[in-house]
């Protein structure tokens, strides 16, 4: 099974080359998805997390109050980093637990859409890098636009990722977002042609 790994900053238009893989049948795991699945009352990551950061963060229900466990970490470098090494193996285990199950069942290609691909270490489970990107200034107005942040906010919240350089350094597949839709859906297109190539040449040898 070929296994792409699909990542971006935010706003960079990462979730739309997501939809195209799903419009075309690809199976599509979602780090976020799995990373809420972590969570679940039972599992160790629970435990885990409870154990670090304290029983106040159990809400009513049994279940994490992501807002109390967000304040223990909002702009704590170091209490994030000690949640992200409780929960990014979490993760890893379920997205490679749901990548067996898909090449055990016959599929030949999937994605594996993470944020923190890189920073996670999760190279290693692709078979190949998709990042997304787009300009700073670009954005800044999507987020102000689809979030409502002052730019000043945005700004914070794009300075605390990777920057394009450093993701772009380690794709195989770069697709720029610069323009409007119709020229993202395009370079989505011809990545994906030129996927197709690549499939069938190695399917041939």
């Amino acid at each position: 099974m070929h296994v792409i790994g699909l990542t971006g900053g935010i706003a960079s238009g990462k979730s739309t080359v997501a939809r195209f893989f799903r419009d075309h049948e690809v199976p599509v795991l979602d780090a976020d998805i799995l990373g809420h699945r972590t969570y679940d009352p039972g599992t160790d990551t629970f435990a885990a997390v409870v154990k670090a950061f304290g029983d106040d963060l159990v809400a009513p229900d049994g279940s994490i109050d992501r807002r109390v466990l967000g304040g223990k970490v909002f702009g704590k470098p170091d209490e994030l980093k000690r949640l992200t090494d409780i929960v990014w193996p979490g993760i890893r285990k379920l997205a490679s637990e749901a990548l067996s199950e898909l090449e055990t069942g016959g599929t030949r290609l999937a994605v594996l859409e993470a944020a923190v691909l890189f920073e996670a270490g999760w190279e290693d489970l692709t078979d190949e890098i998709w990042v997304v990107v787009v300009e700073p200034d670009q954005a800044v107005e999507r987020l102000a636009a689809r979030n409502g942040l002052d730019p000043d906010a945005a700004r914070a919240r794009i300075a605390s990722q990777l920057s394009n350089a450093e993701r772009t350094a380690r794709a195989d597949v770069i697709i720029e977002n610069n323009a409007d839709m119709a020229t993202l859906e395009q370079r989505i297109q011809d990545a994906w042609d030129q996927l197709q190539e690549r499939l069938r040449t190695a399917a041939g040898r």
